[in-house]
């Protein structure tokens, strides 16, 4: 008898019943959930697929395009700028990196290093993240509330298709989802709108957590259907093409790009990689 109590108790004290026979490890739960539906209810900033819009990124900022949209750095750009643009009647959108790590941000301290995966091909500085570790989650609210903080009107959350990369985690596509509507869900329950910039394979699933799609080079690399549910839900495409090609004195290809880019309704600027404004052209 009194085994059968002890053996009862040490069964208590580890979260167990005498019942449970499975022998089966008990698998982690991420704290981004894939299931969650989107914020659908309250005020933000809404635009639709008609608005047109200008992407610097480095440089002197040149605020004197006529379009309804800018796309600038969160961290580089003063709240001064962002409501001197406002006042001219354009929306902000505030840019930065969901997926990387940035060694040169103001909270780059903040990111323990077990976060930090695979640098980037080609950008120095910057590593993969692992968007599966929920203690992404505080960085990633706090940077969505300096947008607030500098009246932002919306968020562009750039590398959001690690899953697709050598990031050096093994990420699944499903934590790719959770953690895109992760930041979704936050920005909008700020009153923020959010882009979804690339990640092409999900789009048909990710479009309702999104305001906006930004693409780089879709036209180049023959990917502009995919793009498609944004323009059919009445939500802008926003295409930055970075080829030689359109930028030739024979503007036939270039044409012929814009042609296609007009009639699915996207809006595409050819434009420099370093996002500088030293080179910009449009199609619309």
């Amino acid at each position: 008898m009194l085994r059968f109590v002890l053996t009862a108790a040490l069964l208590l004290m580890a979260g167990c019943s005498s019942d449970d026979t499975t022998d089966e490890p008990q698998s982690l739960v991420s704290d981004f959930d894939a299931d969650v539906a989107p914020v659908s209810s309250g005020s933000w900033y809404r635009p639709d697929s008609n608005s047109s819009w200008q992407w610097q990124l480095t440089g002197t900022l040149n605020t004197g395009y006529d379009v309804d949209i800018y796309d600038i750095d969160l961290f580089d750009t003063e709240a001064s700028t962002i409501s001197s643009l406002q006042a001219q009647g354009k929306k902000v959108i505030c840019y930065f990196s969901g997926g990387s790590y940035e060694e040169w941000r103001d909270d780059a301290a903040s990111f323990p290093d077990d976060l930090l995966g695979s640098a980037l091909d080609g950008w120095a500085g910057e590593r993969w993240l692992d968007i599966s570790n929920g203690a992404l989650m505080p960085i990633m609210r706090a940077r969505l509330d300096l947008a607030v903080q500098k009246g932002c009107d919306g968020v562009e959350p750039d590398n959001m298709d690690g899953y697709t990369n050598d990031s050096g985690f093994a990420l699944s596509a499903s934590n790719q989802l959770a953690y895109n509507k992760f930041i979704a869900n936050e920005a909008r329950s700020r009153g923020l709108a959010v882009v979804l910039k690339n990640d092409l394979d999900q789009i048909a699933t990710l479009e309702p957590y999104f305001d906006i799609s930004i693409n780089e080079q879709c036209h180049q690399y023959s990917e502009c259907d995919l793009l498609l549910p944004f323009i059919q839900n009445d939500k802008p495409v926003l295409i930055a093409e970075y080829d030689s090609s359109y930028k030739s004195l024979d503007t036939s290809v270039r044409d012929l790009m814009c042609s296609d880019s007009n009639t699915q309704g996207f809006k595409t600027l050819i434009l420099a990689l370093d996002l500088d404004d030293s080179y910009r052209d449009s199609c619309f």
